[in-house]
């Protein structure tokens, strides 16, 4: 289940960018080009910006205009319907176009990249008549009438030249191997393209990698500034989050003690309003502060500052002023 969460795919198209990051700038890389409108994507295209130069890498060799690759992870495998798929993909990206014949088939490449050896899928090719032809270590290549066809293994490919695209599995054979990849991303560790290779790797290899406590020390050592970093990030935003969360809640607190004591001062300053009024028609009719106090069933010390105050007015004294 581990492995099934494991996102492979972006893995290996910053693979494929590390394999040519010495010829980067000669092309464009698309991660999962849509086909048309439909829900068809391509798993990579890589776009030669230069026909006429050639790419000097292993896995690029017979790149032409338009390079459309096919991964399959390690745990999963390349069918003749896989490539039945991506030849017809290939073909739909050609006629794709405004114009007639736009993209000539000898401007289109197709590479079809899965850790171990489709022997079933390359049985029935050859059956058709398609011949299988080892081109170099870990790259074969296939006959076809219409696009240049290459086929990749990457657990056969050569780890001097190609590193990381050959360790991109969850089988790691060797410690050595494990030690390469770290010494490597120490060169490049700040580099986003090797961190998200190395991160699917080291989860697909936790054993290997906690094998020998000298590779973990390396790794967490080059892994020491990002992780700190990482957790500062965090607790700003933590500690930001929490204030504003103060501030928002003390917002509402607040309002929510303002509404009350708003409705008490209210109740308060209408008893009064009404008791000033009372008070105010009593003394029209000429009755004393004991029997207003009387009639309203209050205490005579509770009427007085009242009486006083309408006293010091006239009759005609407005309640609310």
């Amino acid at each position: 289940m581990k492995e099934k969460r494991l996102q492979w795919h972006p893995a290996f198209f910053a693979s494929i960018q590390i394999e040519l990051a010495e010829e980067a700038e000669f092309l464009v890389f698309e991660n999962e080009h849509m086909l048309g409108s439909k829900p068809m994507q391509l798993d990579v295209l890589v776009i030669k910006k230069d026909r006429a130069r050639e790419i000097k890498k292993n896995i690029g060799q017979i790149f032409r205009t338009f390079n459309i690759i096919e991964y399959k992870s390690p745990e999963d495998y390349l069918s003749i319907d896989d490539f039945y798929k991506v030849y017809g993909y290939t073909c739909f990206y050609k006629s794709d176009t405004r114009r007639i014949n736009e993209i000539s088939s000898e401007d289109l490449t197709i590479s079809l990249v899965c850790s171990h050896y489709p022997r079933e899928m390359i049985t029935y090719l050859e059956g058709k008549g398609r011949k299988i032809i080892l081109k170099s270590t870990g790259i074969y290549l296939i006959s076809d009438e219409e696009f240049l066809i290459q086929l990749i293994i990457t657990s056969q490919l050569p780890e001097s030249e190609n590193l990381w695209l050959r360790s991109l599995t969850n089988n790691i054979e060797e410690n050595e191997t494990a030690v390469k990849l770290i010494k490597d991303y120490g060169k490049h560790n700040n580099d986003k393209l090797y961190e998200s290779v190395m991160n699917i790797i080291v989860k697909a290899n936790e054993e290997r990698f906690q094998e020998v406590d000298h590779m973990c020390e390396a790794l967490e050592e080059l892994l020491k500034d990002k992780i700190e970093a990482k957790t500062k990030k965090a607790e700003q935003e933590g500690y930001s989050c929490g204030i504003q969360r103060g501030i928002e809640e003390g917002r509402a607190e607040g309002r929510a003690e303002g509404r009350a004591e708003g409705r008490a001062e209210g109740i308060v300053q209408g008893e009064q309003n009404k008791l000033l009024s009372l008070i105010q028609k009593k003394m029209r009719k000429g009755k004393s502060v004991a029997q207003i106090a009387d009639e309203l069933e209050e205490t005579e010390e509770a009427i007085l500052p009242f009486y006083n105050l309408l006293m010091e007015e006239t009759m005609d004294y407005n309640v609310t002023e």
